[in-house]
């Protein structure tokens, strides 16, 4: 695959990267998932039902999926409105997958988190947000919606993670193989 040296060279300049705002949600959404997709798994599969750590892992799940929503909302009002946007460094093929797999990526993302607000209204359990305050319920709780959308949430989060580690993979490739930069743009320090 050809690389447009102008891109490359492009790339180092302050205008070819994206602005802060932009990388700060970028890698804050980053880390919200994983430290989200961690506390599930592991109160999911180390810990017993309603033990200590498995109530604690719960609580910060729902906290850090409340902010997760927020940082959520504000990164695509960032990107549809003042965030930098970027020509993309892909041609062709390329080019509508690496768009494809960012739509894909956003409506996963966005999917997952009504699905969590309507996982924690079904099961009719406290909604709070680190004991500051609670998120109202819309809707009485009901065990077989509480079921399908915890079915639902699960496999999505795979999902999200395979994506994810397709994402980042792709990423280091055109660090380390295409030597294009493209990761470059997104980093915090140059």
């Amino acid at each position: 695959m050809a690389v447009d040296q102008t891109l490359v060279t492009s790339v180092e300049s302050p205008k070819s990267r994206y602005d802060r705002v932009t990388i700060t949600l970028h890698w804050l959404s980053a880390l919200l998932v994983i430290a989200l997709f961690v506390a599930a798994y592991l109160w999911n599969n180390e810990f017993a039902r309603g033990s200590p750590p498995r109530k604690f892992l719960q609580a910060l799940h729902i906290s850090l999926g409340i902010l997760f929503t927020v940082v959520f909302i504000a990164r695509l009002y960032w990107r549809n409105t003042s965030g930098r946007k970027l020509a993309s460094t892909e041609q062709g093929l390329m080019r509508v997958l690496s768009k494809g797999m960012h739509h894909l990526l956003y409506l996963l993302l966005t999917a997952q988190i009504v699905l969590g607000y309507l996982l924690r209204w079904a099961q009719g359990e406290p909604f709070m947000f680190f004991g500051l305050f609670s998120i109202p319920s819309l809707f009485g709780p009901s065990k077989p919606l509480a079921e399908w959308f915890e079915w639902l949430h699960n496999y999505a989060a795979w999902t999200i993670i395979i994506l994810a580690l397709g994402h980042a993979v792709a990423a280091l490739t055109h660090h380390y193989l295409l030597k294009d930069n493209v990761l470059k743009r997104m980093l915090p320090i140059n």
